[in-house]
């Protein structure tokens, strides 16, 4: 079997993260799951393990869980984590600017630079093109978009003027605050994006309803093991919901949305 938690995965927390995953795989087995590996899987591919027959544990953003793995992985639960942004199981993304940048609002964004992780993240770019659709003349908001692979550069373009804004999982905002503050200096939130679901645990889509019974109830245990409180307080984890099925559609709406409102792609 497969496991990985390659989300919020930042070298900082690596040890804090193989201990979350070592009391999560002792629960595991106590619910009686078997082939509960020991170790977490390399990160380097994480779509490879979100497609894998043998996925038991992993953590993908809401974006590709609503399109290209569509029906492909089942949802596990929820993570609810303590971050500024996040209410219960949901989420927000942080719109960030430089500390010094004379903008008070969204709206007086129009025409600048906007730097997005990658067109498939929800955060980083399916968020922000729904709050500029309603502001977009001709199809467009922003000025021109970059690319830059990753939250942490996203924030460092704009750190660096590369670009004017951009909008960050407000978890990863958080842990790059405390663990790298540095990353944060000279950055303002300037507004939240609306809300969704965060990131889920799933399993894989051929998983039966008794091992996703056994998933839930382990996540549960760990969530309230008392030896396991100090990683999820180094993770932010505070505990998980399950969400009701369609849950997740709310993502795929807003795309749809900017898209009837005439807003081009960001990317």
């Amino acid at each position: 079997m497969l496991a990985s938690l390659p989300m919020y995965d930042l070298p900082e927390l690596a040890q804090a993260t193989a201990a979350w995953w070592a009391g999560l795989a002792r629960w595991f087995r106590r619910q009686g799951l078997e082939d509960v590996p020991s170790r977490l899987a390399s990160s380097n591919d994480c779509h490879a393990h979100w497609m894998a027959p043998d996925l038991l544990l992993s953590q993908t953003c809401g974006y590709p869980l609503t399109h290209e793995f569509a029906g492909h992985v089942r949802v596990v639960a929820t993570p609810v984590y303590a971050a500024e942004g996040c209410a219960g199981a949901e989420y927000s993304s942080v719109i960030v600017v430089r500390e010094d940048a004379r903008v008070a609002a969204f709206p007086d964004l129009r025409g600048v630079t906007a730097a997005i992780n990658g067109p498939t993240s929800h955060s980083g770019c399916n968020a922000l093109r729904r709050m500029a659709a309603p502001l977009q003349v001709a199809g467009r908001f922003f000025g021109r978009t970059i690319i830059t692979g990753a939250h942490f550069a996203s924030m460092a373009a704009v750190a660096a003027g590369k670009a004017e804004i951009a909008a960050i999982d407000c978890v990863t905002f958080a842990l790059m605050k405390r663990e790298r503050p540095e990353a944060a200096a000279g950055l303002r939130v300037l507004c939240l994006s609306e809300p969704a679901p965060g990131l889920p645990y799933i399993t894989a889509g051929g998983a039966g309803d008794d091992r996703l019974s056994r998933l839930r109830q382990g996540l549960r245990e760990a969530a309230a093991d008392p030896e396991l409180e100090s990683c999820r307080a180094s993770l932010l984890l505070t505990g998980f919901e399950e969400l009701p099925p369609g849950a997740y559609d709310r993502i795929a709406a807003m795309e749809r949305e900017a898209e009837d409102m005439g807003c081009a792609p960001l990317a």
